[in-house]
């Protein structure tokens, strides 16, 4: 059990990252009997609603390095979920889109809005609209530190 004084002095930032993971596990968890991780869904989430989509450019919408994404994608294709074809228009750019398994598999995963549900239920809409707007004001400083850097 943690030590609640140590808990309780925790930063925004600390307790950003606790309930970040904290959804993660319980996304990962409820994925497990698909065989699939949590960012393998985000790649099929942006796939299935966004459609199919050139790699660097999904890279570039789910923040992910490009070698991550690479590893990602290999995994799904072996899987037989996800097709990578060369870009019309650039050949060098790989194209990706689900296949019939991929779009199979997902209609059959669960809806995940059961975490936000969660997580959220219950709390005053104007105390969340600060909460996000605190903290995309804090992740907009620090990119933009990150930057001059």
């Amino acid at each position: 059990m943690p030590d609640v004084e140590k808990i309780e002095h925790l930063s925004v930032g600390a307790w950003t990252k606790r309930c970040y993971f904290a959804g993660r596990a319980l996304m990962d968890a409820t994925l497990r009997p698909f065989d699939l991780g949590s960012t393998q869904w985000y790649v099929l989430w942006h796939l299935a609603n966004q459609g199919p989509s050139v790699q660097r450019d999904l890279a570039r919408a789910l923040e992910l390095e490009r070698a991550t994404l690479s590893g990602i994608v290999a995994t799904l294709v072996r899987k037989g979920l996800v097709r990578q074809t060369s870009d019309d228009d650039d050949q060098r750019q790989r194209r990706l889109a689900l296949t019939r398994s991929g779009e199979n598999l997902w209609r059959e995963l669960p809806d995940l809005s059961f975490i936000q549900q969660a997580a959220f239920a219950g709390i005053d809409e104007a105390d969340l609209a600060t909460t996000m707007r605190v903290l995309r004001t804090a992740t907009e400083r620090l990119q933009a530190l990150l930057q001059k850097a």
